[in-house]
């Protein structure tokens, strides 16, 4: 941390002059259950990462925003009188995107100079780009002298995305980045926009295992997959006025009209109803550490995305291989959208070294890449550093 903090003072120095006003930050996070469900008002169990985003920041007198990243290139200068995409560095798209939601929203933003540093790995599912918005949304707020509830901010992070990015996400990676709490994972309801904390047990512990697959959701069959949500949801409202979302359907529901839905529209509903089942049960059996319920939903979810929501991809079929052989496993599956990117695996905390070992050896002699395998904890939601 001590390091990190000189990194940042250091570069901020070097590019802007001077020292930084005041810094933030916001985490990254894995669903432990719960693809694809948040879009569809559902349940997820997510868990904020020991790995996140830090913003350095001093405000400006104009009207400019620059903002640089120690991870990727590209310095990007915008007005916010006049806020635009940029395509020689992307990545600032999600910086520009809550701008431009705060200011639909009605609040009046000042400029700042920003310099980025993150240990979320970028394009892995861990939502780096949420981890972006909430840490920029926090600096307007300290530079322009506002104050924005949480939730809210979440809000304004879902609605750059959706509308400014191109993303028609649901609230799970905002909302988590924001509100997230140390020590315990999150039991989220997506209609409600609350949440209850889910301890994890003793003795069982959380590991990411990064394929290196490249994954890219903006205009790809993410947005084909809510389509047919959206598509399962208005023929399932016919004989059952009341739905208004998967998160209304009951497998019993499901199953009485499945002859009338297309059927690939009947699988990813299917998909849905099942995982929110599952989603409500994980709760209770992660905060009591009963293995064996923990192996089945695990089992149960990654068969649902590969086989029913189609969200695999070769290279997280041999990642699952690689985890379920390895020493300690107690249940793996797919993280985040799925189409590559991480999973995630619950394992036996005094075996995660010789887990660790054994997935990245089994993996790389099946894939020829390199993984990344490491242990997260959950941290706190998004909100000041000290420098």
């Amino acid at each position: 941390m001590s390091l990190r903090r000189q990194l940042i003072l250091d570069e901020f120095a070097a590019r802007f002059g001077g020292r930084p006003s005041a810094c933030v930050r916001a985490p990254g996070r894995v669903d432990l259950m719960g693809s694809h469900t948040d879009y569809n008002l559902g349940y997820v169990m997510t868990m904020t990462l020991d790995r996140d985003t830090w913003l350095a920041l001093r405000p400006r007198a104009d009207r400019v925003v620059s903002i640089q990243s120690l991870n990727l290139s590209g310095c990007s200068d915008f007005s916010l009188d006049d806020i635009t995409h940029c395509e020689i560095a992307p990545w600032t798209e999600y910086a520009r995107g809550m701008a431009w939601a705060m200011q639909e929203a009605g609040y009046v933003l000042a400029g700042f100079d920003g310099l980025v540093h993150s240990t979320i790995p970028f394009g892995s599912g861990l939502s780096s780009s949420a981890a972006v918005e909430m840490a920029v949304g926090l600096a307007f707020q300290i530079a322009s002298g506002i104050r924005i509830s949480p939730v809210e901010l979440a809000l304004l992070g879902q609605r750059a995305e959706n509308k400014f990015v191109g993303l028609n996400c649901g609230i799970l990676d905002q909302y988590s980045s924001a509100l997230g709490e140390a020590g315990s994972a999150l039991l989220l309801d997506c209609r409600d926009l609350t949440h209850t904390p889910a301890p994890i047990a003793d003795g069982v512990a959380v590991v990411v295992c990064d394929t290196r697959a490249p994954r890219h959701l903006v205009g790809s069959e993410y947005d084909d997959r809510h389509a047919q949500c959206d598509e399962g949801v208005r023929l399932l409202s016919a004989a059952y006025p009341h739905v208004r979302a998967l998160r209304d359907v009951t497998v019993e529901m499901l199953k009485s009209c499945e002859d009338a839905l297309p059927p690939v529209v009947a699988k990813r509903c299917r998909f849905i109803v099942e995982e929110d089942d599952r989603v409500l049960a994980l709760a209770p059996a992660l905060t009591a550490g009963d293995r064996a319920l923990l192996r089945d939903l695990y089992a149960a979810s990654y068969a649902g995305a590969r086989d029913l929501y189609e969200i695999g991809a070769p290279a997280m079929e041999a990642m699952m291989a690689a985890m379920l052989h390895a020493p300690g496993a107690i249940g793996a599956r797919q993280a985040g959208a799925g189409f590559g990117g991480c999973m995630v695996a619950l394992v036996e905390a005094d075996a995660m070294e010789a887990f660790a070992k054994d997935v990245e050896a089994r993996y790389a002699a099946a894939t020829g890449i390199e993984p990344f395998v490491y242990p997260v904890r959950p941290s706190a939601g998004a909100g000041p550093v000290e420098l």
